[in-house]
């Protein structure tokens, strides 16, 4: 009984002392990355995942895009959230059944309607019910968001495991030359993953990503204990909402273990300027929000930087 006592003890010591050993290689969170993220672009003026939503975000101060990607039919990588295209669209169905040349046919614009909250608009100025519908919105390309928007970060959430999805996401960014500008994003570990392993991960420059549901509660794990150290995260970011199932992820101790191992902590989606200044002081590296001149009036306020990227950029 005291021998196995013993071991044990000796075990987790040897644990903690590898633990602060790796803690002490860890590499410098980069710094390059925008801290004001327009989810889905500004969604809460334009129509989600839209070029007008991805304009307006641009318009209001964000350094980067958050979307939503899936494969048509016929292979083509768009830009959508939802599987299926009721909720923004004046179609039905699966995206996957529909062919891009019929996606593009959609108003993605129809169902849009700007909420009440104070300085939301519509065109113009006038506060309409749908202000979009039958302006000819329709579900991007990845190409095209790549191609129109090549100053600005974008952040890529495969939505749907689908056969080729990952092979067909990274030829999108390779052909616009994007790689050290995208991040790449999915809840699927076994997705993420394969993507991983496609984009060279440990072979040279790769595409950056950000940990799978999986992953992230493996880490909330290890920075409870303190032994993150222990951890060689195969990712760029953690991205989180503030609680879940709970689970409260903004908290000092998780961004300060995910930084020990130079990882960023994103959280999404916050849109309350209240909200957004108390996660920059608690070390949050961007903030995901539908309302990005928010965003940026809060980070303007924080520390007088008219910008939505990371201090000494």
């Amino acid at each position: 009984m005291a021998v196995g006592l013993i071991l044990l003890l000796t075990a987790v010591a040897v644990l903690v002392a590898v633990a602060a050993f790796r803690r002490d290689e860890a590499l410098a969170v980069g710094e390059e990355w925008p801290r004001n993220v327009a989810h889905r672009g500004a969604s809460a003026a334009a129509p989600e995942n839209t070029l007008e939503a991805f304009r307006e975000a641009r318009a209001s101060g964000a350094g980067g895009l958050e979307t939503d990607v899936h494969l048509s039919r016929d292979g083509h990588v768009v830009a959508i959230h939802d599987e299926m295209l009721g909720r923004t669209t004046d179609g039905s169905g699966a995206v996957r059944d529909r062919t891009l040349e019929e996606l593009r046919s959609l108003d993605a614009g129809y169902r849009f309607a700007p909420d009440d909250t104070p300085g939301d608009t519509a065109p113009g100025g006038a506060k309409e019910s749908h202000p979009y519908r039958g302006q000819g919105v329709r579900i991007p390309t990845l190409r095209e968001v790549l191609r129109e928007f090549p100053g600005m970060t974008v952040n890529l959430d495969i939505k749907e495991d689908q056969a080729g999805i990952e092979r067909a996401v990274l030829q999108e960014i390779d052909r616009a030359g994007a790689r050290d500008r995208v991040l790449v994003a999915s809840q699927d570990g076994g997705l993420i993953s394969r993507f991983r392993l496609l984009s060279g991960v440990g072979e040279g420059p790769h595409v950056a990503t950000a940990a799978s549901k999986w992953e992230v509660a493996r880490f909330y794990a290890f920075s409870l204990l303190r032994l993150e150290g222990l951890l060689d995260p195969p990712y760029d970011s953690l991205q989180v909402p503030v609680e879940y199932g709970g689970v409260e992820f903004a908290t000092g101790r998780f961004v300060e273990a995910a930084h020990a191992r130079g990882v960023r902590v994103d959280i999404w989606t916050i849109d309350e300027p209240r909200r957004m200044l108390r996660l920059l002081e608690l070390g949050a590296d961007s903030i995901m929000t539908n309302r990005p001149g928010e965003l940026r009036r809060a980070l303007k306020a924080w520390d007088g930087v008219d910008t939505g990227y990371s201090r000494g950029s």
